[in-house]
């Protein structure tokens, strides 16, 4: 079973590679505060289907590059 994570495109402007923003909510172990925790993921985009604003679902698979570890599976909703 591969990972999947929803995320923002950040950067189209490399040829076939978007780079994806996933936020996430996590409690502060000991202020029990939640902090927002801001990763990003290096993806393949084949088909260069994706825009910077656009969301969407990537999945782990093989490494393709130094960076590169993920890939775009869909695009959830376009950018206006």
């Amino acid at each position: 079973m591969r990972k999947k994570l929803t995320g923002v495109v950040l950067s189209d402007k490399n040829r076939k590679t978007r780079i994806v923003v996933v936020d996430r909510l996590v409690r502060h172990h000991r202020y029990k505060k939640s902090v927002r925790v801001r990763r990003k993921f290096h993806c393949h985009d084949e088909k260069e289907i994706s825009r910077a604003g656009d969301s969407v679902v990537i999945v782990e698979t093989r490494p393709m590059s130094k960076l590169k570890r993920w890939a775009i599976l869909q695009v959830i909703g376009k950018e206006e």
